[in-house]
Order: structure tokens, then sequence, then C-alpha cells
């Protein structure tokens, strides 16, 4: 009998894996849930109970939302990492820790193969698959949901053969919950013209006052808000979360190019992911250079691209992390931001690096720092090299 450790959710994907692992595949399999911040202790608790009811002959669960923050999210924020402007990468953030948390203890318990319960069509097939690659083992890789080609129906149908009732919404609907965000796909998603309806949302609108808040920065990163303290960044996340969520802020549909080379759709909820990102981007914008400004948005750019193609590991990561963590030293202050069902306002920010109050100039009235002249001879030497080029090609400025 093979050992199999299972990345397991607790969701539809992950609990047929089980059934099917130990029921026709006649493996021992080992389920493991590793924590992003998505999990309550209830949820474990019915998690646990599922998966040994399934068969499982272990369950065990790794916490490492620490680490998730401490070597990925905080480096999403110094770089205002949003893939096409638009999502946080919310899932595509943690699978790379997931999956890496689940090699090691595979290795750990001399498991002779890993499974996962990505589909075919996705980008979690190629993140968990990588990362088992790079393990250093030669662990054998188990995939029913994308060998069987399987629906969510078929799933559902077979859970209902083996005396397990999946619940109608959570058959409906694949959600998957992190510290960064939680993504929801149905068959909305799967078609370029339907919105998700009200009730797929795993938190609905409740609150409709408006409420202006202070997020705090210290060199980059957000620490808390409304001046109080936590005892993590995670716990400040995790608390603005829960206070902005009701709003419906953050919530928006991501249309992005799969690894794979097709065209997905996915929806998200990530009110403290988008609130941070766009907070700390202003407070940028007052603090740091135009060549920070623009060197940091290329890389960045780039770096959220790897990370949402699996390439975590590679060594360049590394090299890009320094660069985004050098340019926060100046990146301290409070963002002041109104809340509003569906929407927020950054109203502005107050910082000691703040670089529009120095006192050289007042933008559009009045220039204190130079005068007249000096800007007429500054125009006409960097009017020289187009000078030339109109001279050499003998046309009139």
């Amino acid at each position: 009998m093979k050992k199999i450790v299972l990345a397991y959710s607790g969701g539809l994907d992950t609990s047929y894996c089980i059934k099917y692992l130990t029921h026709d595949m006649g493996y021992e399999v080992h389920a493991l849930t590793v924590d992003t911040g998505g999990f309550s202790d209830a949820e474990i608790v019915e998690m646990e109970a599922r998966a040994r009811a399934l068969g499982a002959a272990s369950y065990n669960r790794v916490d490492v939302t620490g680490d998730y923050y401490k070597e990925c999210i905080r480096y999403l924020v110094y770089g205002n990492c949003l893939r096409y402007q638009t999502y946080p990468m919310s899932v595509s953030a943690e699978r790379m820790f997931q999956a890496m948390s689940v090699a090691r203890y595979a290795v750990e318990i001399a498991a002779d193969g890993v499974a996962h319960g990505s589909t075919g069509a996705g980008n979690d097939q190629v993140r968990f698959d990588l990362a088992f690659e790079l393990s250093g083992k030669e662990l054998e890789i188990i995939t029913p949901i994308r060998d069987g080609q399987l629906s969510r129906q078929e799933e559902v149908d077979y859970l209902a053969e083996h005396g397990l009732a999946w619940p109608e919404k959570k058959g409906t609907y694949s959600i998957n919950a992190g510290l960064w965000g939680t993504s929801v796909g149905g068959a909305e998603t799967l078609t370029s013209h339907k919105s998700l309806p009200e009730d797929a949302w795993p938190v609905p609108v409740t609150e409709i006052e408006a409420r202006t808040i202070d997020l705090d920065f210290v060199r980059g990163e957000f620490v808390g808000f409304n001046g109080e303290s936590f005892a993590s960044p995670v716990a400040a996340i995790k608390a603005l979360e829960a206070l902005a969520a009701p709003y419906g802020i953050g919530r928006d549909t991501h249309v992005g190019d799969t690894i794979i080379g097709i065209k997905g759709r996915v929806g998200f909820a990530a009110a403290a992911a988008v609130l941070i990102i766009k907070g700390h981007h202003l407070l940028e914008k007052h603090t740091l250079g135009k060549w920070q400004l623009f060197w940091k948005e290329q890389l960045s750019n780039w770096y959220g691209m790897m990370l949402h193609e699996g390439q975590f590991l590679d060594p360049v990561m590394r090299d890009v992390e320094a660069f985004l963590e050098n340019s926060q030293g100046t990146v301290n202050g409070t963002v002041h931001v109104t809340l509003h069902p569906h929407r927020y306002e950054l109203n502005g920010i107050t910082s000691p690096n703040d670089l529009l109050g120095a006192g050289f100039g007042a933008y559009g009235e009045m220039n204190k720092g130079w005068s007249g002249e000096d800007v007429r001879g500054f125009t006409k030497i960097l009017s020289v090299p187009g000078r030339i080029r109109n001279a050499v090609n003998q046309k009139t400025p």
C-alpha cells in the first residue's frame, strides 16, 4: 500500500480525492491542510472529521501564515502588485507555500507520493507540480481530478454514492480563502458576461454608513489602522479585512492569462489587500522619487507575473525582493481612507517624508527654488537634442 500525502483544503475536489484514492486506488492517504490564514478553528475541526470519515489514515494541519506574510505578502505590498492592475493574486501567492509545505511533510513521513485536487485547466496544477518537482525527492505526483477530467457535478455524485451529501452551494461554487483574499469560481465565471450573484460572495454587504479610517505604514509595511497596535502585520490585515469586507470593498472579477495559455476568469473578494496596496501606492507617490517609482513599477509587475506563474523559487525573485525592500526606507506615514458600500476613497496622506510640502514650490502656482531665467536656460538645454534632430533632417521646429 503506497503512502500518499494529499494537499487537503476541505473542499469538494480534495474531499473527492480522499475517497477515490483510498476506496478506488487503495492508497494510504495522509491529509494535510496548509493554513495560509483562511481557516477558523471550527472549520479545521470540521475538515478533520470529514477527512477521517472519507477514509484518510491521518489528518494534520500546519499554519504557515506568518511565513507566507514575511516571505511573500509584504513584497506584494512593497511592489503594489496587482495582476493586470486588478487582482491581488490571493490564490497565486499562497499556492506555492501550500505546495512546498506538502512536499516537506511528505519527505518527513517517508511518503511515496503526493496528491492534489487541481483540475487540468487551471494554474494550480502547474504550481503544485512544480513545487513537488523541486522538493529534491522523487515523489510520485497523483492528480485524480486532472486525470479524470471530472466536472464538479461528477464529484458531487461520486461522493453521494459513498454516503456524503455535498451541500448545494458548496457544490456550485469553488471558494479558496486565505490571508490575502478569497477567490470564487462558478458557472458565471466560466462565461464572459455574467457576474457572480450576491449570495456567492463569502461576506454579505451589511455596512451602509460611510466610515473614515487611517492606514498606518512603517518602512512600507502595513502595521495597523486608526493608531491601534497589533501583535503582528498578520493580525492587522485580518482586522482590516473584518472591518472592510462587510462594505463589499475589494470585490471584482479578474480576467487573465493562465500559465498553460488559455484565458481564465475568477471572482475575488480581498478588501484588506486592495486597501493596503492602493493606500501604500498613494503613500509612495508622496515619498519616493520618480525614478524609484518608475523602476519599482517595472520590476514589481515582473515579480507579480513570475509569482503568478509558479516561479517563486527562482533565485531572481530574492534579488527583486532585495530591491523592493531597500526602496521602502522613506515610505512612512498614514493614509486617510473613507469606506463606502462597494467603494472607497483615498483622501490623502500624512507623512514625515512627504516630498510634496518641501517648500521649493507650489505646483501650478508659485516657484521658490528657481527663477524664470533658470527655467528658460533649462528648457533651452533640454531642447538641444530635438533641435539637432530637426536641423539634420531639415525640418522646421
